[in-house]
C-alpha cells in the first residue's frame, strides 16, 4: 500500500494501536506511568507524516491494566497527555485517543477486536468512513478490529519474523516504515 497512490485527503482516516506500535510494549506488564512510556524510534515522525495525508488520526488502545486495578484512568490520561504533547511538539496531530479498560475476557464491545472504539470515533467525527480507513497494529486483535469495521489493515511485525496474519493487507517492520 503506497500512501502516494491513495487519495487520503478525501476523508481518509488512520487508526493506530498504541503499545508495540507507537511506544515500546512492556512484556508481561503495562505502561502505567509516564516514566514507563518510551516512543519507538520513528513513530513520532510517522505520525507527523500521517498528519499531512490523513483527514483524521485516531489512537485505539486496549488498556486492561485499568480493569485489573494496576493503574487508574488518571494515570492513563497523564500518559496520553505526554504522548500527545511530544507528537504536537514535532508538528504532528492526533484527533482523538480511544481506550478500553475492560478485561480481555469481559466481552465488552469497546475492546478490540470488537469495533466499539471505531464506532465512537465515527460518532465523534461523522465523516469517518471505514471503507476509507486504515488500521495499523501489531496484534491479531488489531487486524480483526480493522477487518470487522471494514478497514484496510497494516500489521506491524516488530520482531521481523515475517508473520503476516492472514487478515492483514500489508506488513511493516515499524510504524516509521509504513507508507515510506
Amino acid at each position: 500500500m503506497n500512501l502516494k497512490n491513495l487519495n487520503t485527503k478525501d476523508n481518509w482516516s488512520v487508526f493506530i494501536d498504541r503499545d508495540g506500535v507507537i511506544n515500546q510494549r512492556i512484556i508481561g506488564d503495562y505502561v502505567k506511568r509516564v516514566e514507563d512510556f518510551h516512543f519507538i524510534e520513528g513513530s513520532i515522525e510517522a505520525i507527523v507524516r500521517f498528519s499531512k495525508h490523513f483527514k483524521h488520526i485516531f489512537i485505539v488502545t486496549n488498556q486492561q491494566g485499568i480493569g485489573k486495578d494496576e493503574m487508574t484512568v488518571e494515570d492513563l490520561k497523564k500518559i496520553h497527555s505526554y504522548m500527545l504533547s511530544e507528537i504536537e511538539k514535532e508538528g504532528g496531530r492526533v484527533d482523538s485517543v480511544y481506550f478500553c479498560p475492560a478485561l480481555k475476557d469481559s466481552g465488552d464491545k469497546c475492546r478490540k477486536p470488537e469495533i466499539g472504539m471505531a464506532l465512537q470515533a465515527q460518532k465523534d467525527f461523522s465523516e469517518v468512513d471505514f471503507s476509507k480507513s486504515i488500521m495499523i497494529g501489531d496484534s491479531l486483535s488489531d487486524m480483526a478490529f480493522g477487518k470487522n469495521a471494514g478497514m484496510q489493515t497494516i500489521f506491524i511485525d516488530a520482531q521481523d519474523e515475517g508473520l503476516k496474519p492472514v487478515i492483514a493487507d500489508e506488513i511493516s517492520y515499524r510504524l516509521a516504515y509504513v507508507f515510506n
